[in-house]
This record gives structure tokens, C-alpha cells and sequence, in this order.
């Protein structure tokens, strides 16, 4: 019985010791890729921040890479929802970016509301993804300090591209570009700097005023680009390979404009 309870204390410690930091296991198709989990605490805010990385494989310098940022689209609170993205992150970190992907929502945390106002019910959501987001900038300047600060891109799909677009009108000067996937609540700021691409689906409609008109889009530089075959629920993992290659080339040709 006290081998038992030995072997079974060292699994525990070994498991609490894992879940802060771990490198999970790449599938085939992926293995030219490094994929590192940590937990981030923002102790300003008593608040774990979950982050993905997806890194080139054997790439021993970061010097000057340009940082990707990946929010994603609400789940429920689902832990791991921000690894939906790595078709994008991978194919990211193949050109030399530094990709993170942070998770946003929580277990613990309060639902994402559905009905009412909801411009002003999921306010405080979106803010604390900002929050979330000045914080992961922050601590990156602390453990990567070599990284290009200067080319920060934001990618968010959905509730994740109105937190993107909120930091983009909040921080103007901390993003580079953004990018969103079908983001539907806030306005995307009618401005040059950063400069701005959105994918819309085929299947939802954005709310009233958070796309720019024609003239805005052709003023301001804004590129909106209408998908003809890809739903909202569809632009992550979840699309077929002619879907990702699709939203993938508008993503890589607007980063090397």
C-alpha cells in the first residue's frame, strides 16, 4: 500500500506539473511544426491566460519574426477551442511568423450572452479579450524580447475578431494588421493604420454599421472580401481543404502586401 500511494503522489505531481507547460504530440501532417501549450498568469487580474504556440521546427532564432495573434470564436468556454486555428497557424509559422493562439474564455467563466442588447451584454467580453491580448503582447516582450513588436498581426475569427477589431480601435499603434474572420458585432474602424482584411461567410450578415461601405473600404484601404462557399461556423479547422486553401491565400497575400 505504500508503493501505491508513492506511485500514485509522484502521478499527481507529474500531472500538475504538465498542465503548465507541455509539447503535444504533432500528427503526421504536421510534424514541421512545434506546438507548445503554456498557462500565462496576468497577476494584475488573478487570471490564467492559456496560449498556443506554433513554432518552425529546429528554428533556434527569433530575431525580428513578425507575431501573429489568434483569437477564437466563441465555444462554450471550451478549453482548447484557440488550437482550432492551426491551419492557419502552421502554414503561419512555415513564413516565419511567431503565431500564438490565446485562449480566451475559461471554464469558470459566465457564459457568452445570446439574446438582448447584445453590443452592451458582451461588452465586458470583448474587453477582456483586449485585456487579454495587451497582456500576451507584454509578456512576449519579457520572454521574447527579440521578436518584431512592430509587426504585430491580429487574427480573430468570429467573437474572437471583435475582440481583435476592439484592440485594433483601443490600441491602434500596437497592430500592424488585422485580420478577421467574420467578426459581426464591432465596427471596424474606418482608418489606414492598421490596415484591415475580413472574410465574410456565405450563411451570416454582420450588424449594422461594422462593415465599411464601398467608398469607406476604397478611402480607407479596408479589404472586404465575400466567401461564396464558406459558412461562419466553417472557418477554422472545421472547413474542407479547398475552403482553407481559399481563406489561407487571402490571408497570405494580404501580409505580403
Amino acid at each position: 500500500m505504500k508503493h501505491i500511494s508513492i506511485i500514485l503522489l509522484f502521478l499527481v505531481l507529474t500531472s500538475c506539473v504538465s498542465s503548465k507547460k507541455r509539447v503535444y504530440q504533432i500528427p503526421d501532417f504536421a510534424k514541421k511544426h512545434q506546438i507548445t501549450e503554456e498557462v500565462w498568469i496576468d497577476n494584475s487580474r488573478k487570471r490564467e491566460v492559456p496560449v498556443a504556440f506554433y513554432l518552425p521546427k529546429n528554428k533556434t532564432s527569433y530575431t525580428n519574426l513578425p507575431i501573429v495573434i489568434i483569437s477564437h470564436g466563441y465555444n462554450q468556454n471550451l478549453p482548447g477551442t484557440n488550437k482550432a486555428y492551426s491551419y492557419f497557424a502552421e502554414n503561419l509559422s512555415l513564413k516565419n511568423y511567431f503565431v500564438i493562439s490565446i485562449q480566451h474564455e475559461l471554464p469558470t467563466d459566465d457564459l457568452l450572452p445570446m439574446s438582448g442588447k447584445v453590443q452592451e451584454s458582451r461588452k465586458p467580453f470583448w474587453e477582456r479579450g483586449v485585456s487579454n491580448i495587451f497582456f500576451v503582447i507584454n509578456e512576449l516582450k519579457i520572454k521574447h524580447p527579440e521578436l518584431n513588436f512592430n509587426e504585430i498581426i491580429l487574427l480573430g475569427h468570429s467573437n474572437g475578431g471583435d475582440m481583435s477589431v476592439l484592440f485594433a480601435s483601443e490600441h491602434p499603434k500596437l497592430v500592424y494588421k488585422l485580420i478577421t474572420l467574420d467578426h459581426r458585432r464591432v465596427g471596424i474602424p474606418r482608418t489606414k493604420s492598421p490596415q484591415i482584411m475580413s472574410l465574410r461567410s456565405s450563411d451570416q450578415i454582420a450588424d449594422e454599421n461594422v462593415i465599411p461601405n464601398e467608398s469607406e473600404q476604397e478611402l480607407f484601404g479596408i479589404k472586404i472580401i465575400q466567401l461564396q462557399t464558406t459558412i461562419h461556423n466553417e472557418m477554422n479547422d472545421g472547413a474542407t481543404e479547398e475552403q482553407k486553401k481559399e481563406m489561407w491565400n487571402y490571408i497570405i497575400n494580404f501580409l505580403n502586401q
